[in-house]
């Protein structure tokens, strides 16, 4: 038998198989209302993420469980559906299976919804040392590794040639994460770490933003992107266009136009690739994902090829418009509308109905820099910044948070840190894996300095 050690019961209803429980995934089930089907989840993590606050979980603005849902939560109330923590390492399209550690598992309908990866474009040193943010883990780890930066400052702080290089901050990718780990960066130095550090000049603290095009926020429209760069100049923050990082040792940051920063922090914000599993044939693979058709089926480069029973959605997917020759960027709106397109075409086909085509809705982008200053393009060419993008950011983000617990959690601490003007959550639970060494190794070459 196929099911073998997943414990998944026989039905004889037909089976659709999950892959990824991230914005793609979650709203497909969400949609997905009826009991026509026997519907089983593997995610390698037992929780939804919503990936868009996990830099103020890195910033101390908020905590990991405000920004996330268990996955179970999302099922429970339906009957014959089943979650699985597992990662599905192939799929087989000849024999309708996916592979996991558990063993096979059949499927009559599967959907791709594994989102991405972070892409390092093969720079092994920035890979090894960099701080990327795309999971709760990493965001705990960068928190950390912040606070820990000054608390070991705090010990040294009569070293002052030493402080000024290590309150140097590098993120690189000018896309909405970076400008707004930058921008929370730059509040916790106006407005919390003076108060915390009082022996520390935080003064020394200095911020940099490398992009490798000529626009910060390049996605976005160049009014946006010199507007955001004008807030971020304001905190404080030092922009660098045009330029590349070529490697990052822990310690210094190269970079293509012959300048070195040394900074013990680099945050990786400059891409991401798809998270495929192994097993679909090359042929369906394009730029940025698997090739779908306008029914989100996996598909050939012509079209002519198509694999009718298997789907993907969001980041894993790559479709092809007039519109987006390029492909569907790869936004969360994108994955949420495929998730309940997909849905209510599965809805459709298990009633006898044909599917019918995707069309994406450009709803607008936004991104935030600080307290009252974020960017927003809408459709028909409507701009705006200030306090009324801040705003409109704001209500958008709690609209789109799983879970009515989330989102009064995150709106209680966004009004109790813009009337305290404080980060309440500025603990450190564990070291850094990254920068527990490090720490440990820069206090013993210190005392080993002073007693000799």
């Amino acid at each position: 038998m196929s099911t073998y050690r997943h414990n998944i019961p026989e039905t004889g209803k037909p089976r659709i198989v999950i892959i990824g429980g991230g914005f793609g995934g979650l709203n497909f089930l969400k949609r997905l209302r009826n009991n026509d089907y026997q519907v089983v989840l593997f995610d390698r993590y037992n929780y939804h993420t919503f990936q868009p606050l996990l830099y103020q979980v890195a910033t101390a603005g908020l905590e990991p469980d405000s920004v996330a849902g268990p996955l179970r939560k999302m099922i429970r109330k339906k009957d014959d559906w089943h979650f699985r923590m597992l990662r599905v390492d192939r799929v087989d399209p000849e024999q309708q299976e996916i592979h996991t550690a558990a063993g096979r598992l059949h499927y009559d309908y599967l959907v791709i919804a594994t989102g991405s990866k972070m892409n390092y474009f093969n720079n092994a040193s920035i890979a090894r040392n960099a701080y990327p943010l795309k999971q709760v883990t990493h965001a705990l780890d960068l928190r950390h590794t912040i606070f820990q930066q000054f608390e070991r400052l705090e010990i040294l702080a009569r070293k002052k040639g030493k402080i000024r290089e290590n309150l140097n901050f590098v993120v690189v990718g000018a896309g909405p994460t970076g400008v707004e780990i930058c921008g929370a960066l730059a509040e916790l130095k106006k407005h919390v770490l003076p108060k915390d550090y009082p022996e520390l000049d935080i003064g020394c603290m200095h911020i940099y933003l490398v992009e490798g095009l000529g626009q910060v926020l390049p996605a976005m429209s160049e009014a946006s992107g010199k507007k955001a760069q004008q807030y971020l100049e304001r905190f404080g923050v030092k922009v660098i266009l045009n330029c590349m990082t070529e490697s990052y040792d822990g310690k210094t940051v190269q970079l293509s136009n012959g300048e070195k920063i040394t900074a013990n922090t680099l945050v990786w914000a400059a891409g991401v690739q798809p998270n495929l599993p192994r097993g679909i044939p090359a042929d369906y693979t394009g730029k940025s994902g698997l090739r779908v058709n306008i029914y989100n089926q996996v598909s050939n480069a012509d079209g002519k090829s198509i694999l009718e029973n298997i789907f993907a959605i969001g980041d894993a997917a790559f479709l092809q418009t007039e519109k987006y020759e390029q492909g569907l960027p790869g936004l969360a709106p994108v994955a949420i509308q495929q998730g309940k397109h997909l849905a209510k075409n599965m809805i459709r086909a298990a009633r006898g109905k044909s599917l019918k085509p995707f069309h994406y809705v450009n709803k607008g982008v936004m991104a935030t820099i600080g307290r009252n200053k974020a960017v927003a393009d809408l459709p028909m060419n409507i701009r705006f910044s200030g306090l009324a993008g801040w705003t409109t950011w704001m209500l958008v983000h709690l609209l789109y948070l799983v879970g009515f617990r989330n989102k009064t959690i995150v709106f209680t601490n966004w009004f109790w840190n813009y009337v305290t003007y404080d980060r309440g959550i500025r603990l450190i639970i564990r070291p850094s894996p990254k920068s527990r060494d490090l720490i440990s190794r820069e206090l013993m070459n210190e005392m080993k300095t002073d007693n000799e």
